[in-house]
């Protein structure tokens, strides 16, 4: 069995290529995907495809609808989805992400640290499971294929 797991969470550290490691030293047979990760490319990309947009509003508009666009295909594809939480970053596209993951009825595995309980307490409650490392979430996972 292969399992294809969407990653969602910030963009801004190696998080995806440490649990994407940790799975391989286990043996899991797992495929990744995930949002665009090129801030760059995410931000420009409704531009690249659509042209040149009159002003900020529609050139996030139309980068948006594209990104968007993305994820659901590679959401609805997914078996399961993990969403990692940090203190670093405010995390609306994660937060926007895993609701639609719990509302597409996908398999959810919710990161966040301690000092995250409190803000994230409703989303928490509907993932399938909250852990607070990656460790933890990659052995929810490995309990999947014994």
């Amino acid at each position: 069995m292969e399992l294809t797991v969407y990653l969602a969470g910030q963009i801004h550290d190696n998080w995806r290529e440490e649990l994407i490691e940790q799975a391989k030293t286990k043996g899991l047979s797992l495929n990744f995907v995930s949002p665009q990760v090129d801030h760059a490319r995410s931000d420009s990309i409704g531009e690249d495809i659509l042209g040149e947009q009159p002003n900020k509003l529609y050139q996030d508009d139309a980068a948006s609808s594209i990104n968007n666009f993305r994820t659901e295909v590679l959401m609805q594809k997914s078996d399961i989805v993990i969403g990692l939480f940090g203190e670093k970053y405010k995390q609306w596209n994660t937060a926007m992400d895993m609701a639609t993951a719990i509302t597409l009825n996908k398999p959810t595995i919710l990161i966040r640290p301690e000092s995250l309980i409190h803000p994230l307490k409703e989303l928490s409650n509907k993932a399938n499971v909250t852990v607070e490392t990656i460790d933890h979430a990659i052995d929810v996972i490995s309990y999947v294929f014994e």
